[in-house]
């Protein structure tokens, strides 16, 4: 396993693929940034703060509170080599034609607003720096627009877009944009909510944690502007 030096920021922390792909890059021996909305369930999840390990409590669709949450995670860790979008959200809604704006606000929102308020806060940093890596966390849901999925799958999409837009503007500059689109993921909630489904055909967040870290690596530094299908055994 290749050690990882640099600071790596993980938006969405406390859901279950943020904690997987924190341990992903904790093996690597990467100092990390871990942010949530919760300070309480980031304590809960990861403990104190350590000299390599902090915790930050933040608001994602809030862009100068992200910008001063990545400013004092520069402080306290050092200059972000890796950013890891994985704050992202999943809601099954109306048809089209009765979409309401509460679903569609709320799914932009949380899955493409939150990813640009992160570029615009740690790029310029990546750039200073002479380059990093950028991985964001879409769906293979984006690939195609299914029924009451319409405003979800356009939100995905969108991330698939962004993130091919950002390696056209930023790989000649050293920065690697990648995207991996799972399909189901294994967590508690989705057995919960699909209890005659067979979870072993399901992405395990480790799975996907090793994905995303491959992607943040120098041995991915050919990929640019690539959407990774991660689809387990289903």
């Amino acid at each position: 396993m290749d050690k990882m030096d640099g600071t790596v920021l993980v938006t969405g922390a406390c859901g279950n693929v943020g904690r997987a792909v924190a341990a992903a890059f904790a093996r690597r021996g990467a100092r990390l940034a871990l942010l949530d909305r919760d300070a309480d369930q980031l304590r809960a999840a990861f403990g104190a703060d350590t000299a390599t390990q902090a915790g930050f409590a933040c608001d994602l669709l809030d862009a100068e509170a992200v910008a001063a949450t990545v400013g004092r995670v520069t402080a306290a860790l050092g200059p972000i080599a890796v950013l890891c979008n994985i704050a992202g959200g999943f809601r099954m809604g109306e048809p089209v034609h009765a979409t309401s704006d509460a679903t569609w606000d709320f799914l932009m929102d949380i899955n493409v607003r939150s990813v640009l308020h992160t570029a615009r806060a740690v790029v310029p940093g990546m750039l200073a720096a002479g380059g990093g890596a950028i991985v964001n966390v879409g769906a293979a849901a984006a690939a195609r627009g299914g029924a009451h999925m319409g405003a979800y799958a356009a939100s995905k999409s969108a991330v698939a877009r962004l993130t091919e837009s950002m390696s056209a503007e930023l790989r000649e500059r050293g920065i690697h944009v990648n995207a991996v689109l799972p399909t189901i993921i294994d967590t508690p909630e989705n057995r919960r909510d699909m209890p005659t489904a067979d979870p072993a055909r399901w992405v395990a967040p480790a799975d996907l944690a090793e994905v995303i870290a491959f992607l943040a690596s120098p041995a991915a530094r050919a990929i640019h502007g690539a959407s990774v299908p991660v689809s387990g055994l289903s």
